[in-house]
């Protein structure tokens, strides 16, 4: 039976691989996503027969029972808009699952003082950091999931990242108790020693869990995409930890795979805002209250246009450019983009889209809608290959877009982007925004492109108004 479960094992980190290789992307996502949830069914009945003499069936089925019960209609239900909220709950909970497991083992081993296994360092060690980085990842997730979720009140957002520094001070005093619990944990992991009483590794998650959350209620919004990706990266290497300590091949490449993931990603998305990690982590923009408090543009003269005046820039256009942003997920406008853009490219236009790293509340969020809407992956442009474009452009149509389109970026140091990467939309020859107000992004400043010369302002909700413009292009 130990070579069957060995051999389950790597199927399903072969299976893991593969279905990674498959999010690469959109047209191969969906059967990658399946092949990695069989591999991990694959893990699951591997880890099942290894524990096959065991008399808690009756638990291991219930827990079973709860996950399904739990995690399946949540998500077919969830719409794209609330998917962000979901990947950031579901981190948590794994985040939180390995957290239990450490305090589970500590409570099992008497504090680690009565381990079977030789050497024990690898068990007390990779217990303790999963203990730590669980609880940090399942407590910094939840504030995620509320921050996304816009549970909590606006005005109580902007005074918590207004009090950063506060809260910098205030971790980096958790940051070492929890270290020095774990020392002491970690020391007294002796057979020759009395068992450590519980009430320490309790402490330790605590502590954990408050520096989780006051890492993130202080970062704001215009960060949230980049923080998602760095807990999820957290939860993969905390369970590699408590794969460690369990002695679980499953869980070690599994929890590997998803920290160096996560780690790539996290890198990726805070280099296409020319941050570093710890810039974002201690030194977060967005819903301060300060510049932003006004409406998006202040400071210029705003244009609006029509339907009617849209459809007909566009129909004469050589090139259109679609910007789509959270506007465009909020809207679920992402079909009526592609109606319109096909009534467009029958009239001769060509028509691209331009995806910015970090639009929209997850990484690939833009991706993702528009490839449900079956927009051909190769109309989808990244930022690098398309910014070069818009100079060449007759109409770029920004979608519920706004951070990644000012070009205070670029053109004013004071701003809190400045340096951040940004779409060239503002170097296009004219500019249509759709958005249902002037309020402003996830960053709270103003927006200059709103109020620029060859800018005309559309607004209602993106569906509506998308839809408006495509029975205008239909009549031409």
């Amino acid at each position: 039976m130990s070579y069957l479960v060995s051999v389950l094992y790597i199927v399903a980190f072969a299976m893991f691989i593969y279905g990674l290789m498959g999010l690469t992307g959109p047209k191969t996502a969906v059967r990658g996503n399946y092949i990695a949830a069989a591999g991990m069914a694959v893990a699951v009945v591997a880890v099942l027969i290894d524990i096959r003499e065991t008399d808690n069936w009756i638990w291991i089925v219930a827990g079973l029972a709860v996950g399904v019960v739990l995690g399946v209609p949540p998500a077919l239900r969830t719409k794209m808009t609330a998917m962000p909220q979901l990947v950031a709950l579901f981190n948590g909970v794994g985040g939180g699952t390995v957290a239990l497991i450490a305090w589970a083992e500590f409570l099992d081993s008497d504090g680690f003082t009565t381990l079977d296994e030789a050497p024990t360092v690898h068990v007390v060690v990779g217990s303790l950091f999963a203990a730590i980085v669980g609880s940090v990842s399942f407590w910094g997730s939840l504030v995620a999931f509320a921050k996304l979720q816009e549970l909590l009140n606006k005005n109580l957002e902007r005074r918590l990242v207004g009090a950063a520094k506060a809260f910098q001070v205030a971790n980096i005093a958790l940051a070492l108790a929890a270290i020095g619990i774990a020392v002491y944990i970690g020391l007294r992991a002796d057979p020759a020693n009395a068992p450590t009483s519980a009430i320490w590794i309790v402490a330790l998650l605590v502590v954990a869990g408050l520096m989780g959350l006051f890492v993130v209620l202080p970062i704001g919004g215009a960060d949230m995409p980049v923080v998602i990706s760095l807990l999820n990266a957290l939860t993969g290497l905390s369970a590699a930890a408590a794969g460690l300590a369990l002695n679980n091949q499953a869980m070690i490449v599994a929890g590997m795979i998803v920290g160096a993931s996560g780690s790539i990603l996290t890198n990726l998305m805070a280099k296409a805002m020319n941050r570093s990690i710890p810039a974002i982590v201690f030194g977060s923009f967005g819903g301060d209250g300060g510049a932003g408090a006004g409406p998006a543009g202040a400071g210029g003269t705003v244009k609006a246009t029509s339907a009617s005046d849209a459809a007909i820039q566009m129909a004469y256009a050589n090139q259109v450019i679609v910007v789509p942003g959270y506007g465009l997920a909020v809207a679920q406008a992402q079909h009526a983009v592609k109606e319109m853009a096909a009534l467009l490219e029958d009239k001769g236009v060509e028509v691209k889209y331009a995806i910015h790293p970090v639009a929209g509340r997850m990484p690939g969020h833009m991706n993702v809608l528009l490839a449900e809407a079956e927009v051909p992956y190769e109309a989808l442009k990244e930022m690098d290959d398309i910014n070069g474009e818009f100079s060449r452009t007759d109409v770029t149509v920004v979608i519920g877009a706004n951070d990644v389109t000012n070009p205070a970026a670029r053109q004013d140091s004071s701003s809190p982007i400045y340096g951040m990467p940004i779409l060239n939309v503002d170097q296009s020859k004219s500019v249509i925004v759709l958005k249902r107000s002037m309020s402003s992004g996830y960053a709270g400043i103003d927006n200059p492109l709103f109020t620029a010369d060859q800018t005309s302002m559309l607004f209602g909700d993106a569906k509506k108004m998308v839809s408006e413009v495509t029975e205008e292009l239909k009549a031409l």
